[in-house]
């Protein structure tokens, strides 16, 4: 039987070959990016490429793609490659234009591989709305890899995409798919099982749209705008695509179709200063000076906003630019607007979400309604504080039995009096029957009469666990909290309440670094929680009044950009010295022993490289 011998023969295969490595962190709530049989669908200039990965167990819907040489026994009737690849297109896997021509496909690699790995967090959950339980990948990963092309010598105004079906128009395997118009992205990852007609806009690919509904990406809009405010700061960011730029702009490039490498920066800078005089903002009232953070070249992918790390040649049709522009603050306003200016033909509304500690609030601009408003409803909000941190009554307490004491006192003066009596030759009942009532007093007196104070500096001895964790707690805390202030002098004056000396440098370089988010162009991550996990103090004799703590910590910070949140959570052991300068407490020597950065959503850790 053929599929019997494809399937042996496939298994051999697929353990000779090496898999292409990927990372991938598809976001979906269909849960089709992990359907047993993947499609990416790419239509070009002047041809479509299928990327197909065929799941084991559907071989034998597939099994035009199969070479001879795959086959221990292939059926003498069986056709020839090209045969079966025009049946493949033909009848299996079709791409029909607007006018009804079936395009050919020429084979460009076939080879066994394992599946690519396209987590889905909804896998194996109930899906609310469907109440069905999300699809998994299948657990056996090995799949047949094909790359397939449909040539066109025109360009079509409209495609026709055909899964697999039988005799009664079903489809014949599940197959999840993702299509893209050159470099956009028209739908996020779907179920295909029935013909999908695709409209190409050839002038915009932003615009192709597929005819039904439900084949869509997340992220429709072109131009969109957002306003995060923050204690000590207020981020206007806008996203805009190059080629909407040219309504308002020169963009000052060579050609009409790319932007050149040469070019990429110094239109960057250019529209960086075009934005940072265009919709004005105001906060409280007032014009703030506008800080032209960062720009950046983006993309849009399934996960949002992903940025052009590596520059390259950019089509001006398809070319993205993020803008950051940030306005500081004395600490947290009470309304901030944004009088949003521009708009297209094609672009009549533009989303706008407002982002405060409470989290997003999204709304529409349009040129009736251009005001973008931000009003402070937050209650019970406290601004981030950084506090020293006093000795004087953080070394725990000593309870004082002051009844017990006085009794001492007094039977070491009747003792005195006793003893005197005693050389003297004088009568000694009075001074034993007053020694015997002060003992007995004091003794008695020791665990019900007293009072508690706290516990002097001279008098430190070793400090508990509790107490050290207690302490390095509200240091640490103190540290990450100076970082939430944007200006260097401000956060230089804050970490003076807890760090002292050359590490105060040290601090600021090793946290800017440890928590810069490389997917938020190096912006700097806030933290939100620092969580004590162990810690013990061991006295330093070498001087007045210093412990080594030997702590165990996680800190957990976030980013948002462009509409998305980007979380960092890094994991430390390390002895951090605490000294007493001045009357407070202060972190005198940091030394790190072990930094993890570990993944938010699990327990996983990987050494800082």
């Amino acid at each position: 039987m053929i599929y019997s011998n494809i399937l042996r023969t496939f298994t051999l295969l697929v353990l000779l070959a090496m898999a292409a490595p990927a990372s991938t962190d598809w976001i979906n709530l269909t849960g089709s990016e992990t359907a047993a049989n993947i499609a990416e669908i790419y239509v070009m200039d002047d041809h479509i490429k299928l990327v197909l990965e065929v799941y084991v167990g559907d071989l034998a819907v597939f099994e035009e793609l199969m070479p001879d040489d795959w086959l221990k026994q292939a059926s003498a009737d069986r056709p020839d490659e090209a045969a079966r690849i025009r049946r493949f297109a033909e009848e299996r896997f079709q791409f029909i234009t607007g006018s009804g021509e079936k395009l050919l496909a020429e084979v460009l690699l076939i080879e066994p591989r394992e599946r690519v790995d396209r987590r889905s967090p909804f896998a194996g959950m109930i899906n609310p709305f469907t109440r069905q339980r999300v699809p998994e990948a299948p657990a056996d990963k090995r799949v047949l890899y094909a790359e397939i092309i449909y040539p066109f010598d025109e360009k079509p105004g409209e495609l026709t995409m055909v899964p697999p079906r039988d005799a009664q128009g079903h489809a014949e395997a599940t197959i999840g798919f993702i299509v893209y118009h050159k470099s956009v992205p028209v739908i996020d990852f779907r179920y295909l099982g029935a013909p999908a007609k695709l409209s190409l806009d050839w002038d915009d690919p932003w615009y192709s749209k597929f005819e039904n509904p439900n084949l869509k990406r997340h992220h429709k809009s072109a131009l969109m705008t957002f306003l995060y405010v923050e204690p000590y700061e207020v981020r206007h960011e806008i996203l805009t695509r190059v080629r909407d730029l040219e309504e308002w702009m020169d963009l000052g490039l060579r050609g009409n179709e790319y932007i050149e490498l040469d070019e990429l920066e110094p239109l960057k800078q250019r529209i960086g200063e075009f934005l940072l005089s265009r919709n004005p903002v105001l906060i409280d009232g007032e014009a703030l000076k506008p800080i032209l953070d960062r720009t950046n070249y983006v993309k849009v992918a399934l996960t949002g906003i992903q940025l052009v790390e590596i520059p390259e040649r950019l089509e001006i049709s398809t070319a993205i630019v993020g803008v950051i522009i940030t306005y500081l603050t004395d600490g947290m306003p009470q309304e901030v607007t944004v009088g949003w200016d521009l708009f297209t033909d094609q672009v009549q509304q533009v989303p706008a979400t407002a982002t405060d500690p409470a989290g997003p609030l999204p709304t529409f601009l349009s040129p009736d309604d251009n005001v973008h408003k931000w009003t402070n409803f937050l209650k019970n909000y406290k601004l981030p504080t950084v506090q020293e941190v006093q000795v004087a009554g953080s070394l725990g307490e000593i309870r004082l039995p002051w009844v017990s004491l006085i009794c001492g006192a007094l039977l070491l003066l009747v003792i005195g009096i006793l003893l005197r009596r005693v050389r003297q030759g004088g009568s000694m009942v009075v001074p034993l029957v007053s020694s015997l009532v002060l003992l007995v007093a004091g003794v008695v007196a020791w665990p019900l009469a007293g009072i508690t104070v706290t516990r002097p500096a001279t008098l430190a001895g070793e400090m508990p666990p509790e107490q050290a964790q207690d302490l390095l707690q509200v240091l640490l805390k103190n540290v990450y909290r100076a970082f939430d202030f944007r200006d260097e002098d401000d956060v230089y004056d804050k970490l003076a309440f807890s760090v002292s000396g050359d590490l105060l440098s040290d601090i600021y370089l090793q946290n800017r670094k440890s928590f810069s988010i490389k997917k938020a162009g190096g912006a700097q991550a806030k933290i939100k929680s620092v969580e004590i996990e162990a810690a013990t103090a061991k006295r330093l004799d070498d001087r007045p009044l210093a412990y080594a703590i030997k702590g165990r910590w996680a800190a957990q910070g976030t980013v948002g950009h462009w509409g998305h949140v980007h979380a960092r959570r890094n994991r430390y052991d390390a002895i951090v010295t605490v000294e007493a300068v001045d009357e407070t407490w202060k972190i005198t020597d940091l030394e790190i022993l072990e930094e993890q950065r570990v993944d938010p959503a699990s327990a996983a850790a990987a050494p800082v490289q």
